[in-house]
Order: structure tokens, then C-alpha cells, then sequence
């Protein structure tokens, strides 16, 4: 769940709210794809977002905690540095996780960025 969900925050009136915590939840999402990425042969565990942070079923106020107290996200592997296409999605990720809803990424620009990314992938193969 996005911050503003989590401390209650959201402007559960304004359809826009939704939106940008959708983008921080699609952050999540890409991450999760991310580690499953090979990179040398090597695939990581399949583990959920903030594994490391809170047990396997977090409360909601465990959650709250790490979020919007302590403001964790997910851990960046050092390997993806690596690897520039992973090193790209780790910085899309970021801006869709910043805290402050109306910073975060677009759909538009996810998909701008993305199909970006793609494009380079092609062009490479």
C-alpha cells in the first residue's frame, strides 16, 4: 500500500489520489519482476515487497511503521547496477515510490519509459 493509504492521508474524494497510489503500488510490481530477472545465471528468490522489513503477514500498523515512519522501500540489489536495463527500472521504481503522491511517475510516463527501455532492448539483439 502506498504511504498516503497507510497513515490514512489519501483524498479518497479526488479520483487522482487513486491513480498516484496505483503508480506506487505498480512500483512494487515492477520490482518484484525485476528480481526474478537472470543476470549472469543468477535469478533471485521470489520474495514479496519489504520481505526484509516485516514478517509473512504484516499488520497493517507493522506496515505503517516501515512505510511512513521509518519511509523504507525496497531494497535496490547492488547487482542490478550491472545490468542497464535493471539499472533503469530501479530508477522508474524510485520515482514511483517517492513519498509525496503528486511527484510520483505517471502511467504515461511508465509507459514512455518503458517502451523506451524496449526499444534499446530490440535495437541490442
Amino acid at each position: 500500500m502506498a504511504p498516503e493509504v497507510l497513515d490514512e492521508s489519501l483524498h479518497c474524494y479526488h479520483f487522482e489520489a487513486y491513480k498516484q497510489a496505483d503508480m506506487y503500488a505498480f512500483g512494487l510490481v515492477l520490482w518484484e519482476i525485476a528480481r526474478r530477472c537472470s543476470i549472469g545465471g543468477i535469478v533471485e528468490d521470489y520474495e514479496v515487497p519489504y520481505y526484509d522489513a516485516v514478517g509473512n503477514d504484516p499488520s497493517f500498523e507493522e506496515m505503517r511503521k516501515v512505510v511512513c515512519i521509518e519511509r523504507r522501500r525496497p531494497a535496490i540489489p547492488n547487482r542490478w547496477s550491472n545490468d542497464e536495463y535493471l539499472q533503469n527500472m530501479g530508477k522508474l521504481m524510485q520515482e514511483c515510490w517517492t513519498g509525496n503522491p503528486a511527484a510520483r511517475l505517471t502511467s504515461l510516463r511508465v509507459q514512455k519509459s518503458v517502451a523506451k527501455l524496449q526499444e534499446s532492448v530490440q535495437l541490442k539483439v
